[in-house]
């Protein structure tokens, strides 16, 4: 839409406005650690930062979130059961800010959206009624990190695709670009931006671009014959480091696979979602006991499989993958996406074309 202008030095007093009306969230330490929390002041919010080691997907898909309770209800006597009333969860009573978000984990957001929120019938009310009350500010990366990949995932460092504003460090001041009109609403206060610091920001995206290491070509992988990816002979070789202990699935801003279970303790219960895992070997434990992904090597094609090829079959090429290479970084055995990517897609453009 517009372009407006921030001075550093006016930061606190805007965030200060903001926090009369909704709550903020940013980057922050914790026990010496960078996290995703509450902020009270704009003294608590983090800018020099690469990346966080977890995505801001908490905001929307909590790793435990209680979708509803019931109560017990007997009858006159107090002895003899009568069933249970459900009751669904309060949706969130306070609109949002998400200050600092990168472009990659904003282009997560819409990913996931078109998974939680397909159609009337897949409909997640509770993903839904976050998004709404929530604004996205975005902060561009000026200088990414060596893991980064984005720009083979569809993203970028200064991608906008997701976000309601995104910040540019053009030195002394945030070049603002509001996108949308919830960012229109949230910028209203602050003057256009100048010319010197649009013409700031697109040297900053230039720098980044090129700063950013050349990625895995994925041209050959939205055409490929599924089957014969599956049964591509490289698999065995790829998991045979894997120790399966899901830190990859942990990290990642796309992963939206959950188990719901039921507690219940004395007549209360509750139902919760919890985030779940392709790495473990209960995640497709059937009843019966029989496990179609029995072997560790099942579970890493899964993975893989599943945000480079099933994904871009059905969401029109669109990869389950954001290149912010939180995986490449925190994998404890130092498999590499990008690696397995590069041999995905060698086998899928020497396959034979179907006839």
């Amino acid at each position: 839409m517009t372009d407006k202008v921030l001075s550093k030095k006016q930061m606190g007093s805007f965030v200060e406005k903001i926090l009369e009306q909704k709550d903020v969230f940013a980057p922050i330490m914790q026990d010496k650690s960078l996290v995703w929390g509450a902020v009270t002041s704009a003294d608590d919010m983090i800018w020099d930062f690469t990346n966080t080691d977890l995505s801001p997907k908490d905001a929307f898909f909590p790793q435990s979130e209680c979708l509803m309770h019931c109560t017990g209800c007997n009858d006159h006597d107090g002895e003899t059961p009568q069933g249970s009333i459900f009751q669904a969860e309060p949706l969130l009573a306070r609109e949002r800010v998400l200050f600092n978000v990168r472009p990659c984990d904003a282009r997560a957001f819409w990913l996931l959206d078109q998974i939680f929120c397909q159609d009337e019938l897949t409909h997640d009310v509770y993903w839904a009624d976050k998004r709404a009350k929530t604004t996205l500010v975005g902060l561009a990366c000026n200088d990414p990190c060596s893991t980064c990949f984005c720009t083979s995932m569809q993203c970028g460092p200064h991608h906008e695709e997701g976000l309601d504003i995104l910040l540019v460090d053009v030195g002394d001041a945030f070049l603002v670009r509001v996108l949308t009109i919830k960012g229109e609403s949230l910028a209203a206060s602050l003057p256009e931006a100048d010319q010197d610091s649009v013409q700031r920001a697109v040297g900053c995206k230039e720098h980044a671009e090129k700063t950013l290491a050349p990625g895995p070509c994925t041209d050959h992988l939205a055409s490929s014959d599924v089957l014969s990816l599956f049964n591509a002979p490289f698999w065995e070789k790829v998991a045979a480091s894997c120790l399966n202990c899901g830190t990859c699935t942990f990290c990642c801003p796309t992963c939206h696979c959950f188990d719901i279970q039921d507690e219940i303790q004395g007549e209360v219960s509750r139902r919760v979602r919890n985030w779940d895992s392709c790495m473990s070997w209960l995640f497709t434990q059937h009843a019966s006991g029989h496990n179609p992904h029995n072997t560790k090597m099942d579970r890493v094609r899964q993975r893989f499989m599943h945000k480079f090829s099933y994904i871009p079959t059905r969401r029109k090429g669109a990869f389950g993958c954001v290149g912010c290479g939180r995986c490449v970084r925190l994998c404890p055995v130092n498999i590499d996406v990008r690696e397995v990517v590069r041999l995905m897609d060698d086998f899928a453009a020497n396959m034979p074309i179907p006839s």
